[in-house]
């Protein structure tokens, strides 16, 4: 896919060494690097416009010499620019993350997580007909995602199937915000940037009414799409005589719940103003019941206080695999020292508080290195010189290799289910209590991270641990990790 106009393998970027391209579109190129610091795979995009920049023979980037090209190249730059600022304030284990982002080659650069995986339409095709299930476990958790987008009054603005990546255990990333933009009211103008197919009618014209109902109508988009193996037929061609069959007269009886392929086709109305409103419509619609709108059910149907231990509906958990598929021998995971774990959360503390245990947790699990150790929890730090000071304090350490755990040989190895069985141990009654109390912080979208965190923990206290590293908001965080510390103790 690499061409002359992009840089070549082995090119130094800074601290990163390009590998190949990942990807190309009409505002820039996404590559597969390296840190060589830290031996750590990520994704790096770059602006680069093909209408109006050239790459010249030292790799730097200009604008061509027409006479809009100049006003148009840093235009777009600035708006890449946003993007990177924009990504790197979502906190969601379902929206990609940036890492950090600069400017180099007269252009800029914006560094992300490497996600490990396939892209949604390669996801799907290889599995349909898709049960309605596994479609629901891609949709929640992205509405999920984008409840937290809109929080912030932006919208992302382009979400489709290219958009969408599945990572390895089968959970989706959104990426792509290269068209989001902050939603101020009134009448605002916003650039037309639309995909066919997947974007309304009000995306078309730059005073377009855009709200949380355009991104859900991209959403809607997307799902039809996964039900019915159909593109949308374009919005603009919806106006005057909707061609498009509803996604309710498609599909035989008893594949898919009536509602929800009535929600489908209510996301995609062409009028804005009889969509889905916010993402909590669309999940009640879907099924999924937010937690505030089970409060005002239950406190219609008592005249008082909502019934408080009722959980929102549960998607059902994807099949686990057989304990034949897990026969291999698993590489031996990296070991790091006690001493030097306390010393780097006692560091971290100091910026980002006391999340810092949860972070340097969470960290232990992707690092291969001492120096990737530090660099995941450095990313946490907002401040760039503390980040740089941070990482500075541990120098000496990042050049020791962690030891290697002692693995055993295969025939030692638990099945699967022996260590799904662990998960047993907790209490059904306390799950259900965790997870209305997490719904009313972070919505319907807690039942799925309660799913996942029972799966992996093995005890009380690594399931508040692993349900603080889901959780964006600080403070929310730190209650989880305080009942962690407790039920730690309780032991």
């Amino acid at each position: 896919m690499s061409g002359p106009e992009h840089l070549p393998a082995g090119y130094a970027l800074n601290e990163y060494r390009i590998e190949s391209v990942l990807g190309a579109g009409g505002l820039g190129v996404t590559y597969l690097a390296t840190d060589v610091n830290l031996n750590l795979k990520v994704a790096i995009k770059e602006y680069l416009p093909i209408d109006c920049s050239m790459r010249a023979a030292d790799q730097s980037v200009s604008a061509r010499t027409g006479p809009a090209d100049g006003e148009s190249f840093a235009w777009g730059l600035k708006r890449f620019l946003d993007e990177a600022r924009t990504l790197a304030s979502f906190r969601h284990p379902n929206i990609v993350r940036v890492m950090r982002f600069f400017e180099g080659n007269n252009t800029a650069y914006m560094v992300m997580e490497f996600v490990e995986g396939e892209s949604l339409s390669t996801w799907v095709a290889s599995r349909r007909p898709l049960p309605q299930q596994d479609m629901l476990n891609i949709i929640v958790p992205l509405v999920g995602g984008l409840a937290v987008i809109h929080k912030t009054a932006h919208l992302h603005r382009d979400i489709k199937p290219a958009n969408i990546y599945m990572r390895a255990d089968g959970s989706p990333v959104l990426l792509d915000f290269g068209s989001a933009r902050e939603i101020k009211g009134g009448d605002q103008e916003v650039t037309a940037m639309v995909s066919p197919g997947y974007a309304p009618l009000e995306q078309y014209h730059s005073h377009g009414k855009q709200g949380p109902w355009t991104d859900l109508y991209a959403v809607g988009g997307v799902m039809y799409w996964m039900v019915t193996g159909n593109k949308p037929v374009e919005a603009a061609a919806r106006i005057r005589n909707d061609v498009m069959p509803p996604a309710v007269t498609l599909l035989p009886t008893g594949r898919y719940d009536g509602e929800v392929l009535d929600a489908i086709d209510w996301a995609l109305r062409p009028n804005e103003d009889e969509r889905p409103q916010s993402t909590g419509e669309f999940l009640e619609r879907l099924g999924i019941v937010p937690m505030d709108a089970m409060a005002r059910r239950a406190m219609a149907a008592t005249g008082g206080t909502p019934a408080s231990n009722t959980p929102p509906p549960q998607p059902q958990s994807r099949p686990q695999p057989t304990t034949q598929q897990q026969t291999t021998t698993p590489s031996a995971p990296p070991v790091f020292e006690p001493a030097l774990l306390k010393r780097i959360e006692a560091a971290a503390a100091q910026h980002i508080g006391p999340i810092a245990p949860v972070i340097v947790r969470n960290a232990t699990r992707k690092a291969a290195t001492v120096a990737a150790l530090c660099e995941l929890v450095a990313s946490e730090i907002e401040d760039e010189k503390a980040r740089a000071g941070f990482l500075k304090q541990f120098e000496s350490d990042t050049r020791k290799p962690p030891t290697q755990a002692i693995t055993q040989p295969p025939a030692q190895v638990a099945p699967v289910t022996q260590r799904v069985e662990s998960a047993a141990a907790i209490a059904p009654e306390l799950l259900k209590l965790t997870e209305n109390e997490l719904a009313q912080q972070i919505g319907a979208i807690a039942s799925v991270v309660i799913q996942r965190a029972a799966a992996k923990a093995r005890n009380v206290s690594e399931l508040y641990l692993l349900i603080a590293d889901e959780i964006a908001d600080p403070a929310q965080k730190k209650v989880y990790v305080r009942k962690a510390v407790l039920a730690s103790k309780a032991r």
